[in-house]
């Protein structure tokens, strides 16, 4: 598998689960959770509260690779941020979609969503829209819009959302998003920020009888990993890539 840490500032691939009834979230359960997943990654030692029921166990930010995951209200999180290769992300996610049925009792019926998540961060001190616009490209129906005198793009954050079954429960977002502001165009200031660039395959609704969590995200990994490799990289990622370098 690839590592894209060569492309862009920072990746990371996540696993998200939703639920249809809340979590339990007494202590004991949620200590319980979470002490098994420090056994698996021991160097996962900062543990906090997030507002009143989301609880966070995650690793050193500072080292600028790190695991993280959450407990929410009715979702369970996994993250990586910065694998060395995107296995090494997808082997702390099955490790949490193994432990979740008997750590917190959550059955494959109660599912709302499950997504794979392939996030891209591109640090770019400029118009942030304009950059995507020149770089990727308007449909040809907007186009011309570019040649009013006097536009200037303040907001190009395209999304598509596919579905890839008959069903539509099996759906993949290519989706971006900029921190570009109106009044940072006004004035011409720009800090030095990131945009984003997600790529999430989601499976909608309870599983399948016979089908678990864990062969679940293994069939949205594949669609993901290969939507990434064939399309996502060399006609997204790696243009904006070159283009942040020339400028």
């Amino acid at each position: 598998m690839h590592d894209y840490s060569a492309l862009c500032d920072d990746y990371y691939l996540n696993l998200n689960l939703a639920t249809e009834m809340e979590l339990p979230g007494n202590r004991e359960t949620i200590l319980h959770y979470f002490e098994q997943l420090q056994k698996k990654y021991p160097t996962m030692r900062k543990f906090y509260s997030r507002e009143r029921k989301d609880f966070v166990l995650e690793e050193d930010k500072e080292q600028g690779h790190y695991r993280w995951s959450t407990v929410e209200t009715r979702r369970v999180c996994s993250g990586y941020v910065n694998p060395p290769n995107p296995e090494a992300a997808l082997e702390q996610h099955r490790f949490v979609l193994e432990t979740i049925p008997y750590a917190l009792s959550i059955s494959t019926l109660e599912c709302e969503a499950l997504d794979v998540l392939y996030g891209f961060d591109f640090s770019y001190r400029g118009n942030q829209n304009l950059l995507l616009a020149e770089t990727l490209g308007l449909c040809p129906a907007y186009e011309k819009l570019l040649d009013l005198p006097g536009a200037k793009v303040i907001n190009y954050e395209p999304v598509v959302t596919l579905a890839v079954e008959d069903d539509c429960r099996t759906q993949v977002r290519m989706s971006i998003e900029t921190r570009t502001t109106a009044a940072q165009v006004r004035s011409g200031d720009y800090p030095e920020d990131q945009f984003s660039v997600y790529l999430t395959a989601r499976q909608y609704g309870s599983l399948p009888p016979g089908v678990t969590f864990l062969q679940a995200m293994e069939k949205l990994a594949e669609l993901a990993h290969n939507i990434v490799h064939s399309h996502v990289r060399p006609n997204v990622l790696e243009p904006l890539a070159r283009a942040i370098s020339m400028k």
